[in-house]
This record gives structure tokens, C-alpha cells and sequence, in this order.
């Protein structure tokens, strides 16, 4: 009896310890644990941890702990960082034909934006995304694009001219915010607030959420609601990560996935309806009617590049989508 009983025993000692077998995934993004991206990144971290009953649970790095958005996204390519949740920016220096979702007033609002990540189009720019060894779980959101700046109100597209403006390492913004006559500055963003403080660089442009959670009310006076690019953001996973998940494991990443950008899109309008009533009380002056029409005329000769890089049938393929 005593001989059967010792490797049940064991047996169960061993089921035991599987069960509380634990991994810890890190997931790093560029803002505080309160903004939109700690509010996406979270509900993620919640719904696997629950989805695998404690067996994959996360570590966040808010704030740029694990380097710029670019470095974290070629060390989850590399499989030395687990997830990173970064906005589409410097993306196409890794997946070339991201860059098509960057180009400026493409989208006419948050409703057509959403429609095209979470439609075929999105799917296929994931597809390709894990072609090239980064696995897209879901579009999440970084928001609409407006400026800001420390010399002036811009209220249409020659009020920019001249501007030193921080953009991120983006061709396709570049290209576009030449024509507005801004010089654009490409810079990782954890360098950014102390640009702007010392006045290395004049302003930059970012969502609301960003704005707010980096606190640049304090070091910029103006704020211009211009709109101008969508900027999405990917919650992406290490493939070494991935291949290692069994099949019902990978059903609860994808679905954790969707949850994260449920509440990540809800943050942003959160932010977008309330914040800036707050950047106003913390001191900005806010342009609220840019005239849109001057900026799409400014930028319409780079749309022939883009027509040449992407091909215009693509373009029109997204403005398309009701």
C-alpha cells in the first residue's frame, strides 16, 4: 500500500506545482499607468491573468521604462521584451506598409478610423505585421493628432510656418507636416518634455490623452485642434511569447486583446470630451475652429507620393469604408 501511495502523492505534488507554475510577461508602453495606454495595457493584464487562472500574469513598464517605442518594439520582435503597446508611429520602420494608416486626413473621424483597423484592412496589416515577427493582438488607439506649441495660436496652415516641431521617426508625417511649412524634428518621445522646456524644439503634436497624461500644458501655451492624422496603436506580442501557447491560451490573448481595446478607445473619447476643459484650467490656449479646409490644401501635393508609395487605389480603399 505504502509503495502505491508514494507516487500518487507525487503525483499530486507534481499537478500542484504545475498549476502554480507562473509567467511573467512584460509589457512596456511611452505614458503614465494612468493614461490610455496604462488603461488598455491593464485590462489586458487583468483578462489573461484571469482567462489562465494566474499561470500568465504581467509585469508594466509605464512611462518608457524599457526605452522609446521603437526600441520596444524591435526587443518584442526580438523576443528580449514581451509585449509592447506603442502607437503606430515608428511601426512602419519595422512593417513598411503600416505606414499607410499615418498619412494625414485620411480618416474623417473615430467612427471610420475604428471601422477600417477592426475591418479586412486591419487584418491584412496584421497579417503582414506577423510576417514580420511581431504578433498584432488587436489595434488599440493613441487618438486624432493635434498641435501644440509655445509661440503662437494656429488657426490654419500657414500659422505653423516655420514651427520646430518634434515629430516622431515617421517619413510619412514628416513629409506631410513639410508642407504646412513645419520644420519637423524627429525625436524619441522620452526626450520630449525636457526638448520642449528647454525650447530645443517649439511644440509637437500628440492625441489628448497624451497630452495630458505628459503634462505639456506646463511647458506649452498653445493648443490647436487640428486633427490632422489618426494615430492608432497595436497591443503586439512576441512571437516567442506566441509559439509557446497552447490553442485555448491563444484564444484567451486574443480575446484579452479586444478587451484592452475596448477600454483603451473608451479612455480616449473619455479624454478627448473632458480634457481639454482641463488643459484650458491648467493654462493652455486652445484653438478649437482650425480651418481644416487650409491644411488638406496644403498637403495635398504630398498625397502624389503617397499615391506612388501605397498605391491610390489603397488610399481610396480606406476613404471608402462607411
Amino acid at each position: 500500500m505504502k509503495n502505491i501511495l508514494q507516487p500518487l502523492a507525487l503525483a499530486a505534488l507534481l499537478a500542484a506545482s504545475g498549476a502554480q507554475a507562473q509567467t511573467v510577461l512584460k509589457i512596456g508602453y511611452a505614458t503614465s499607468q494612468t493614461s490610455h495606454y496604462g488603461v488598455g495595457s491593464t485590462v489586458f493584464c487583468d483578462e489573461i491573468d484571469k482567462g489562465t487562472q494566474g499561470r500568465y500574469k504581467c509585469q508594466q513598464f509605464p512611462n518608457s521604462a524599457l526605452g522609446g517605442e521603437r526600441e520596444q518594439i524591435e526587443a518584442v520582435q526580438l523576443g528580449t521584451q514581451d509585449l509592447v503597446n506603442t502607437s503606430t508611429g515608428p511601426l512602419g520602420n519595422f512593417v513598411p506598409e503600416v505606414k499607410i494608416v499615418d498619412i494625414p486626413f485620411l480618416f474623417r473621424d473615430y467612427d471610420h478610423a475604428r471601422k477600417v483597423m477592426d475591418g479586412p484592412i486591419g487584418q491584412d496589416l496584421q497579417k503582414k505585421m506577423e510576417a514580420k515577427g511581431l504578433i498584432n493582438l488587436a489595434w488599440t488607439e493613441n487618438g486624432f493628432r493635434h498641435m501644440t506649441n509655445s509661440k503662437r495660436a494656429i488657426v490654419q496652415a500657414n500659422d505653423a510656418n516655420g514651427l520646430k516641431m518634434r515629430t516622431m521617426e515617421n517619413k510619412v508625417h514628416m513629409d506631410g507636416y513639410k508642407t504646412f511649412g513645419i520644420l519637423p524634428t524627429p525625436m524619441p518621445f522620452p526626450e520630449l518634455f525636457t526638448a520642449l522646456q528647454q525650447g530645443t524644439v517649439d511644440g509637437q503634436e500628440n492625441p489628448i490623452p497624451v497630452i495630458l497624461s505628459s503634462k505639456f500644458s506646463q511647458v506649452q501655451k498653445h493648443l490647436s485642434l487640428t486633427g490632422h492624422v489618426y494615430s492608432p496603436a497595436a497591443l503586439i506580442l512576441s512571437p516567442a511569447v506566441w509559439n509557446k501557447l497552447s490553442a485555448d491560451d491563444k484564444k484567451v490573448f486574443m480575446e484579452a486583446g479586444k478587451k484592452a481595446a475596448a477600454a483603451q478607445r473608451k479612455k480616449v473619447n473619455d479624454d478627448e470630451n473632458n480634457g481639454i476643459a482641463q488643459l484650458e484650467k491648467d493654462g493652455m490656449q486652445v484653438v478649437k475652429q482650425v480651418n481644416g479646409e487650409s491644411f488638406r490644401k496644403a498637403v495635398a501635393p504630398a498625397y502624389a507620393g503617397y499615391a506612388k508609395e501605397f498605391g491610390a487605389d489603397k488610399i481610396a480603399a480606406i476613404q471608402a469604408v462607411k
